[in-house]
């Protein structure tokens, strides 16, 4: 997937979409290249000429105006000049033949009246990629009224389609079927049911993928869940009184329809599945997809039986794509598996999706998501030489981990009580390009300066703090300098200090007056304790005189600890006393104000 190169590896999630893209991107590059000038690509050098790996002939061979120009333009997927050619042939009162007419509808209908360009292609890619519920996210999520077009819909009023289909001397049911199936998947479904009716009232049969397309339409018809549902139900009496075979994407649109039938699609699923067990017809991923929706969306969670039942079906298949939303299901599963906080069922869902060439149902996108839910599981579930095993078999070869996996792994570190492993998390941390998120520093800092560890953990630590120090300071044109929060500076400050590195404590204590904030009492003791263990009475001085100017109470406790425990000369006891001196005269001038009143 990436290059042999270290520096162009991705570094997280949003580098390896963005790889993927740029290399979806030059392939579009050059595919736009090789259409607009074919010119420049007439030459074969290949010896033996292989026909089927040269590239596609795309310049129109016939001249002229008949209908054979016209079919091969409409080969070519040219859909303004097969318009264009087909008024032509209508203005000479050519006659074209009915089954070239349906051809010129199937491209109209397929690219929405719109050109063939490669945006075009790129949306045919989106709309037909699994896992791009087209009917879902492009059509309105409440369209009622009949009739009406929502103002992102692709389907123009009157375009080249209908203009066409209106003026045909002879249509037939391919004809009606064509116009429903381009309207369902352009986001005009009230038309498609109109025309329909037509179909029907025309005495014409419909085939069996138009009646998926108008199952899949159904929630844009109806608003009520019991009236979705029986008007899925009347299009499939219809299909069994026209004598037509449902296939697998009829069962699998009927429970696509009943993921957004509340109530009814919970009771209504299992016949549905009981129905494809009679006419022997096997699920495919897409199926259970719908499924574990259906049984396992929002808070009322269903036992884990459904999906332990779809587990040992899928255990003993390898399966083949066969419905664009087929590569949705793993990410659900785990989903579900998340939800239900069964880590036993993550194992058998991955195992599952190991077997044969189910991984490949798994893209980019998806892949990432997979991962990253399962391995937010094991974090919460599992012991952590477990997660750390798996922490360093995934990651990065198999995903990038994402912040909250970072969070993920750090509240586990803290609950097996094994944080001498925060050092290398962090340097993953940097790789990731995390190392400026507010929250994860927090949380690393919180941890590293909770409790006291052996020597040569808290030089580790130090040396992290010293890392989040410089990203605080970091100044770029690009990036503004994280600000200082007082809980960030007192953790660092005190992994200085257990370090023993008191010069970078003390910097780290100064901040706290420059940037107006308060530091706590574990903090003062923490420097404290460093300044004795270094021997540095000069700086237990300086700490002193910061509480004392910032006000603080534990000021005069800080005083007496500098006085019993360090070795003072009689310049520092007069400096320290100086300090003392000024708050008592603070409090003398106070209590005169107070004699005056």
């Amino acid at each position: 997937m990436f290059q042999d190169d270290p520096f162009l590896m991705p570094r997280n999630a949003a580098n390896s979409r963005l790889f993927s893209l740029s290399k979806e991107s030059g392939r579009n590059a050059a595919k736009y290249i090789i259409k607009q000038f074919p010119q420049y690509f007439d030459k074969t050098f290949a010896e033996p000429n292989i026909p089927c790996l040269m590239p596609e002939a795309l310049t129109p061979q016939i001249e002229g105006v008949s209908e054979e120009a016209l079919k091969e333009r409409i080969h070519l997927r040219r859909v303004k000049d097969s318009v264009d050619l087909f008024d032509q042939l209508v203005q000479a009162g050519t006659p074209v033949s009915l089954e070239t007419t349906n051809s010129l509808l199937d491209l109209l209908c397929f690219y929405g009246d719109g050109e063939s360009t490669p945006e075009k292609e790129e949306e045919k890619e989106d709309l037909e990629e699994p896992g791009v519920k087209a009917s879902e996210q492009k059509a309105p999520k409440r369209q009622f009224q009949r009739g009406s077009q929502s103002s992102g819909s692709r389907w123009r009023e009157n375009n080249n389609a209908e203009r066409i289909f209106k003026i045909m001397p002879e249509r037939n049911a391919h004809s009606y079927c064509t116009m429903i199936r381009g309207m369902v998947k352009h986001g005009a479904s009230a038309k498609a049911y109109d025309m329909y009716i037509d179909l029907l009232n025309e005495r014409h049969k419909a085939d069996v993928h138009t009646f998926n397309a108008l199952i899949t339409a159904v929630p844009y018809l109806k608003e009520r869940f019991i009236e979705r549902w029986e008007l899925a139900k009347v299009f499939l009496n219809h299909m069994a009184q026209q004598e037509v075979q449902p296939n697998l994407l009829t069962f699998n649109a009927v429970l696509k329809t009943l993921r957004r039938c509340g109530g009814v699609g919970r009771s209504m699923s299992l016949l549905v599945i009981k129905e494809m067990e009679a006419l022997d017809i096997e699920p495919s991923l897409a199926t259970y997809d719908h499924l574990l929706f259906i049984f396992y969306r929002g808070v009322d969670l269903c036992p884990s039986g459904i999906i332990s039942e779809v587990l040992d079906d899928i255990q003993k298949r390898s399966f083949t794509p066969q419905d664009p939303d087929d590569a949705n299901f793993f990410a659900t599963a785990m989903q579900v598996c998340c939800d239900l906080k069964d880590i036993k069922l993550a194992y058998r869902l991955n195992k599952a999706m190991e077997k044969g060439d189910n991984w490949k149902f798994v893209n980019m996108d998806r892949l990432n998501a997979y991962w990253s839910k399962f391995f937010s599981l094991l974090c919460m579930m599992e012991q952590i030489d477990v997660v750390l095993k798996w922490y360093k078999e995934m990651s990065p070869s198999l995903f990038c981990p994402t912040p909250k996996n970072i969070l993920d792994l750090l509240q586990a570190l803290d609950a097996a009580n094994h944080l001498e492993v925060i050092p290398s998390v962090w340097e993953d941390m940097k790789q990731l390009g995390f190392n400026r998120r507010q929250d994860l520093l927090e949380e690393l800092l919180s941890l590293m300066s909770r409790e006291q560890h052996p020597d040569e953990i808290q030089l580790a630590f130090a040396k992290c703090a010293e890392d989040i120090k410089a990203v605080h300071e970091q100044t770029g044109r690009e990036q503004s300098p994280l600000e200082w929060t007082a809980s960030a500076l007192g953790h660092v400050a005190v992994l200085f200090s257990r370090a023993g590195r008191t010069q970078d404590a003390w910097n780290m204590m100064e901040r706290f007056q420059q940037i107006n904030r308060i530091p706590t009492d574990q903090v003062m003791d923490e420097f404290l304790n460093c300044a004795k263990q270094t021997n540095c009475p000069g700086e237990a001085i300086k700490l002193v005189k910061l509480a004392a100017s910032l006000g603080l109470p534990s000021s005069q406790r800080l005083k007496s600890r500098t006085e019993k425990e360090f070795v003072l000369s009689e310049k520092q006891k007069k400096t320290l006393e100086s300090i003392k001196s000024d708050s008592d005269s603070s409090d003398s001038d106070s209590d005169s104000d107070s004699d005056r009143d």
